[in-house]
């Protein structure tokens, strides 16, 4: 794997970012377009109804499979680098740094952590100021 930098750091599963998703907005447009044009077919009304069901299911299982694990990587990410910051001060993370901040701090070393930390803070720096703001890039190649 190359090292990780800002251009390179977010990571896309072409399969599943793009293809599945394809697919799944595809066939719930169709199933929709499907239950309109069987409004007046009482015969075929049920399983068009279905078929919305299903794949309105299918498309919110796509969103949730994605957002639940991130939240719990979010807040592994939030325990290392609190950990991280009373390693290197003997004090937690201030807790007006959003999870966002401490998201993109984690790509900072050690030596420009602290900086970047304290500038998050009096400056507001959003989590993209921070990334552009690292000069020396700690990769994350765990996230998923």
């Amino acid at each position: 794997m190359p090292d990780q930098n800002y251009a390179n750091h977010r990571r896309f599963v072409p399969l599943f970012h793009f293809v599945l998703f394809s697919l799944i907005i595809l066939t719930l447009i169709g199933s929709c377009v499907n239950l309109i044009k069987t409004i007046g077919n009482h015969a075929g009304l049920y399983s068009a109804s279905l078929l919305v069901v299903v794949n309105l299911s299918l498309f919110l299982m796509f969103i949730y499979i994605r957002v639940f694990p991130l939240k719990a990587q979010d807040r592994a990410i939030r325990a290392e680098e609190n950990l991280r910051h009373f390693v290197l001060t003997g004090k937690l993370l201030d807790s007006r740094l959003t999870m966002r901040q401490i998201i993109a701090l984690r790509f900072a070393p050690d030596d420009e952590f602290l900086t970047l930390a304290a500038r998050a803070i009096d400056e507001k720096l959003t989590d993209d100021q921070i990334k552009k703001s690292i000069k020396n890039w700690r990769g994350d190649y765990d996230r998923v």
